[in-house]
């Protein structure tokens, strides 16, 4: 668009035309149908580079915006930015969650210091904003630099296959989109801008409208019951029928993060026996980044433990893996949503204080009957206690797991564990779900006072 647009007759037309940011908002709102804000607004001869708006996604209020890369590919300017401020500030106002869709090549080199002060202001308004309502980003396009910081300042960040979100532009990667899902700068991937959209929109269905709105209660259909020996069949067992919505699935092998709806209520869902038996700094990481999540909008947590613990070796502490696992269980001790674990498999040591510790990190914790948990991994611990036993065997692994089999038997099982006090109650895998729902309406009206602070000082 290059002629200066001086009617109100060519604005109207230039406002209205088709565009690819039009048709994503479409995607986005019920029925495609949604009231646009500043239509005319103008940056130079031009219009803004950028479609606001509000509508309806599964008929909750929702703001929105859609950079147009159409006009000056999608250029940051005062206008363009003054734009998505007005959103952030109605959204505040009103308590409506954001969906910002980004397709822009950065600042308006025209006005480089402008452009730079507009974006230094999002980023405080998206900051301020930050647990008040949920935000989602969607990267339909290219976002880097400052419009790479304010798509990852949102609470969650869907790309399409053909995004790019990055810092430096000269880098070596050839699938951007793929690396931001592996690396957890995206939530998740999807084929297309259509595809991304409604992902978006199912997301902002799943989350309360603001942290002080209830979570949203949906019709739903009982599981069909198949097990709890995997993340998937926990999930698929346990929570609504094709309920649940996997974020971060490329970070982390041994993790399970889901937005699910339990007896037709939002829950997040945190698994640790996806197809790793140990955590890594990358677990740790999503994990903790999903329990925040979740307690910002009062969102119950239900988390799985199977696990043999955290990953550590010479490797792991020179990169000071500890940062990581105390990341993991200052995110659940900080939490004051509602906390429910239970143990399905293994819970040893650290990993069961942090995912299902008594106190601060688990308001009530279950155990299925065939659970094992212990201080020490148990073939670890005969070494240490019964290393006498070993000597002169002739098969010393067939004798160090018959050990381990004993050591659990006497020291470690589920019904011991309920009797010392670490887990309330002993349950068969098929009561899981009737367990977890009885105890979230019980704990409904959960209050937590906390000492006066400004914040904790979480390990980042």
């Amino acid at each position: 668009m290059s002629d200066k647009l001086t009617t109100l007759a060519e604005l109207t037309a230039a406002a209205s035309r088709d565009s690819q940011a039009r048709n994503r908002l479409t995607y986005l709102f019920d029925e495609g149908k949604f009231t646009e804000l500043d239509p005319y607004a103008m940056s130079g001869d031009d219009l803004s580079g950028v479609i606001t708006a509000f509508g309806y996604v599964d008929q909750n209020p929702v703001y929105a915006f859609s950079q147009d890369i159409s006009v000056k590919k999608g250029a940051m300017t005062e206008a363009h930015a003054k734009k998505i401020s007005k959103v952030y500030s109605l959204a505040a106002k009103t308590g409506v969650p954001v969906v910002g869709i980004y397709d822009s090549f950065g600042a308006d080199v025209t006005d480089p210091s402008s452009a730079l002060t507009a974006y230094g202001y999002l980023l405080s308004k998206v900051a301020n904003l930050s647990g008040v309502v949920p935000q989602i980003a969607v990267v339909a396009g290219t976002c880097a630099g400052c419009a790479a910081m304010l798509a990852e300042s949102a609470d969650l960040t869907v790309i399409t296959k053909q995004g790019e979100l990055y810092v430096a532009p000269n880098a070596d990667i050839k699938d951007l989109a793929e690396n931001a899902v592996k690396n957890g700068t995206a939530c998740a991937l999807c084929e297309d801008d259509k595809q991304a959209c409604e992902f978006a929109g199912e997301l902002i269905a799943k989350l309360p409208q603001n942290n002080l709105s209830p979570v949203p209660m949906y019709e739903f259909e009982e599981p069909a019951f198949t097990g709890a020996d995997n993340a998937q069949n926990t999930v698929d067992s346990i929570f609504d029928a094709d309920s649940a919505a996997e974020l971060y699935a490329g970070l982390g092998k041994a993790s399970y993060t889901a937005l699910a709806t339990l007896g037709g209520a939002t829950v997040g869902v945190v698994a640790t026996n996806k197809t790793e038996d140990k955590l890594t700094s990358a677990d740790c990481s999503k994990i903790a980044r999903f329990v925040r999540l979740c307690d910002s909008f009062a969102v119950p947590v239900v988390t799985f433990v199977d696990t043999q613990g955290f990953e550590a070796n010479d490797s792991t502490e020179m990169l000071g893996a500890v940062k990581d696992m105390t990341k993991l269980a200052s995110a659940y001790a900080e939490a004051t949503t509602i906390k429910l674990s239970v143990v399905t498999g293994k819970a040893y040591g650290p990993a069961f204080v942090a995912l299902a510790g008594r106190g601060a990190n688990a308001d009530l914790v279950y155990a299925c009957e065939n659970a094992v948990i212990s201080a020490l991994d148990p073939l670890t611990a005969v070494e240490f206690m019964q290393h006498d036993q070993l000597k002169g065997a002739n098969d010393l692994t067939a004798k160090r797991n018959e050990l381990a089999q004993q050591y659990i038997k006497e020291n470690a099982s589920a019904v011991l564990a309920a009797a010392n006090g670490c887990v309330d109650s002993v349950i068969s895998q098929s009561a899981i779900r009737r367990t977890l729902l009885d105890s979230i309406e019980i704990m409904a009206g959960k209050r937590v006072t906390n000492l006066p602070k400004k914040h904790s000082n979480i390990q980042l």
